[in-house]
């Protein structure tokens, strides 16, 4: 007998149970079974030769009796026409009344009836997918740990998915390309070397990537080498070298200055065809002419002048370099950016790869569409902020009769408290404020890869972006909550404790020292074992210290629970040292604190020596949330940037490299940044990785004492009608104000409701109180 199913992957509830157990069918060959799915049915049907069947019991039934686990007796009978009523349950109590038969049920059982599998644990296991009964949920893991069970949750996962495309929703890059063809779209990242990448950057070069992926296309690295003013060679290499951390390689990297002389016989082009001319205007005046829609006095020069002086340009002469080449595109158009721009310049700087060959370079609104078209680009992927320079894109390209690449916009990347102005970064660099340009304040790819942001969760988040064009100022919050889940499986836990006043603890009784193997995370046995030490003196943080109380029992981590039996207190209010009793049958369910702690080398084993570390964390360098471009960043600089913990470190860190992510439990995620010293003056530097939370994210400059002042009630001042003559009356800052009678050149006017004093009287049937102002308490 051969069974076709199919399934409607969005009814609810989803019959579970004929799934499952069609596809342990399915995966033992017993029968030759078909497992479809298609929302145009009601739930499930089932087609044998002789018909159709749809009621999901009966087809649960059919499965289970080929599987063998079908069950005659009362018992099953009865369990089965309760799982077949759950649903139709309306009232809580009898639900509720339901749920715990089955959970007491199962309280000494593993199955629901017998020792085996029955088809009426499948049957009730599609039901209670979601209880808070502790042996239902136990009974439901076991069953949902079947592999047949996972495959049916997979089909299912992957048919809901395969509806998801089909809808194509608009916030996702999935839409795709306009006029891609597969196997040919080209797209490019074309990075100006003038500085390092940073990560508004890393959108755009992750995005080019993705579609030429997508279309198993072709991406083209090329550098925008076309002012020999701020480029230098060293730039390619660390732009490249940036780009590899975000595992980013080209199929091609290439220049602009490799089509200098294509762009140069194009210019010519332009102005033997009327298209372009030179123009002296003084570099303001010009730029105030354009914005007034005022033509150049140069506008109507005869192409024979304006080839004389572009060839007058390339000489690098004096007189040359008063002139540029302008495109005669129009005056006065309401897109300013059709306003004749420049389109070549004059610069006698060497080029860091052309030397001196060159004394006149394209502006990159000229060679940007030229180089696009003749690299064979598809796809040219433009920020919006060049929307208005689309037209001039294209205009430039109809002009000169070149292929036309299809331009896509998407939306610049901004953060809260970020500079992306290399201008104002490099402020930070020189004057020492940071490090260098890879500093894990710094916004840049070798900063954020520093301070632990992953490639993976990068990528992550600019795709969750989705085509949206919106520009906004983003929190940090989103990508750090997407990085964490991205280490939180595969960091593994270690331990540190702070120096300063550390707190021995001494744990009375006999307590052996020894050596056990821990996992170094529970949920993920593949990242391996770590040695724990175990002794009679510990070491515990001051705070944690602070905390205990006489008696109380708490809770030692990978160890057990402990009584605080004693505790030393200094003068200033720190503690010293502490006793405690071991209790390792205590519950550690009913402690309130669970600690870390570090054993006593010295009292355990001195072979296994603490590792001294410093804990590195850091705030944004600037004070406002959004930079305008006429702040002076000087007067915006954060005072306090870095703040830095001594800790000692299980001796377990020592085999870290740098580079390696971890988490120190309670403390967060950490990524080892250096590595000094030798074996036995090791000292190792832990930068601080922020997991998305506000508190992690809020500014550390303020002190926690200021922030968590009370608030001081303000003192009730007199208003300006109760003043009477040469009284003060304070403004609501209760320190200024102005004397009465106030000086002014209003003209008098008498009061709305006169000069005597109001006094209502109302009807109200309520008891009278007395005015609240009115009380001298």
């Amino acid at each position: 007998m051969s069974f076709r199913l199919t399934f409607n992957p969005g009814v609810s509830p989803f019959p579970f149970a004929p799934l499952v157990l069609a596809t342990r069918l399915q995966g033992e060959g017993k029968r030759d079974v078909e497992i479809c799915f298609d929302s145009s049915v009601k739930g499930v049907a089932l087609d044998l030769k002789g018909g159709q069947v749809t009621e999901v019991n009966t087809i649960t039934s059919l499965m289970g009796k080929e599987l063998g686990y079908h069950s005659d007796n009362s018992t099953a009978a009865g369990f089965f026409s309760l799982a077949e009523s759950l649903p139709t349950i309306t009232g809580f109590a009898d639900l509720v009344a339901a749920l715990d038969f089955i959970d007491d049920h199962l309280v000494l059982r593993s199955f629901m009836i017998g020792h085996n599998i029955s088809v009426v644990d499948w049957a009730a296991a599609g039901l209670l997918k979601n209880n808070h009964h502790s042996h239902l949920s136990r009974w439901y893991t076991h069953i949902e740990s079947f592999e047949s069970t996972q495959d049916a949750i997979a089909k299912l996962a992957e048919a809901r998915s395969n509806k998801a495309k089909a809808n194509k929703t608009a916030g996702s890059f999935a839409l795709g390309l306009p006029d891609a063809i597969d196997g040919q779209v080209v797209t490019r990242f074309p990075p100006e070397p003038s500085g390092y990448l940073h990560i508004g950057h890393s959108k755009a070069a992750m995005l080019n990537q993705y579609f030429a992926k997508m279309y198993n296309g072709k991406l083209i690295i090329r550098f925008d080498d076309t002012n020999p003013s701020k480029e230098k060679a060293e730039f390619e290499e660390t732009i490249l070298e940036d780009l590899t951390l975000l595992e980013i390689i080209g199929d091609h990297v290439t220049h602009t200055s490799d089509y200098f002389d294509h762009l140069y016989e194009h210019a010519i082009k332009m102005i033997r065809s009327g298209n372009a001319y030179a123009d002296d205007t003084e570099q303001m005046k010009m730029r105030q002419e354009r914005m007034d829609g005022i033509a150049s006095i140069r506008r109507d020069a005869t192409i024979e002048e304006n080839l004389a002086r572009f060839a007058e340009m390339t000489t690098g002469s004096t007189e040359g370099q008063r002139w540029c080449i302008r495109a005669k595109i129009s005056v006065d158009n309401p897109n300013k950016a059709l306003r004749d721009p420049v389109i070549y310049r004059c610069n006698i700087l060497p080029h860091h790869r052309t030397g001196l060959k060159w004394k006149v370079y394209p502006t990159y609104d000229f060679a940007c569409p030229l180089v696009d078209s003749i690299e064979g680009v598809t796809h040219a992927l433009r920020t919006n902020e060049y929307r208005d320079r689309n037209p001039q894109y294209f205009w430039m390209i109809d002009t000169l009769e070149l292929r036309k690449p299809v331009v896509w916009d998407f939306s610049r990347l901004n953060f809260i408290y970020t500079l992306l102005s290399k201008r104002k970064l490099r402020w930070f660099v020189e004057e020492k404020l940071v490090r260098g340009w890879d500093d894990p304040r710094f916004p840049t790819v070798r900063g954020i890869r520093r301070r632990g942001l992953t490639v993976e969760a990068l990528r992550q988040y600019m795709l969750a972006q989705g085509p949206s064009q919106a520009v906004v100022s983003l929190e940090w919050d989103s990508i750090w909550s997407m990085n964490k889940k991205v280490i939180d499986p595969i960091a593994p836990r270690f331990w540190a404790v702070e120096k300063n006043d550390l707190v021995q603890l001494t744990l009375t009784g006999s307590v052996p020292v020894e050596v056990k193997q821990n996992p170094k995370h529970k949920k993920n046995p593949e990242i391996g074992v770590k040695d724990t030490v175990y002794g009679s003196v510990i070491f515990v943080e001051q705070v944690d210290a602070l905390s205990f109380t006489d008696n109380e029992e708490i809770t030692l981590m990978d160890w057990g629970n402990a009584i605080v039996r004693s505790k030393t207190v200094s003068s200033s209010g720190a503690v010293e040292f502490l006793t405690a009793d071991l209790n390792l049958d205590g519950d550690f369910r009913k402690t309130e604190k669970k600690i870390t702690w570090l054993a006593d080398p010295a009292a355990a084993d001195p072979a296994r020596p603490l590792v001294d570390v410093t804990l590195l964390d850091y705030d944004y360098l600037i004070t406002k949330k959004k930079l305008e471009e006429e702040d002076d960043v000087a007067n915006l600089v954060t005072p306090i940037t870095e703040f830095r913990v001594e800790a000692w470190a299980d001796p377990n860190v020592k085999d870290l490299i740098v580079g390696d992510i971890i988490q120190f439990e309670r403390k967060g995620y950490y990524r080892l940044d250096s590595v000094r010293g030798t074996s036995s003056d090791l000292h190792m530097d832990f930068i601080h990785i922020p997991d998305g939370r506000a508190v992690g994210l809020a500014s550390k400059s303020i002190p926690a004492s200021e922030t968590s002042k009370p608030k001081e009630k303000k003192k009730k001042t007199k208003s300006s009608v109760d003043a009477v003559e040469g009284e003060t009356v304070l403004l609501s800052n209760a320190s200024s104000g102005f004397t009465i009678p106030v000086t002014t050149a209003m003209y008098n006017v008498s009061r709305v409701y006169g000069e005597d004093a109001l006094n209502p009287i109302s009807d109200a049937k309520m008891y009278p109180v007395t005015n609240v102002y009115d009380s001298t308490s």
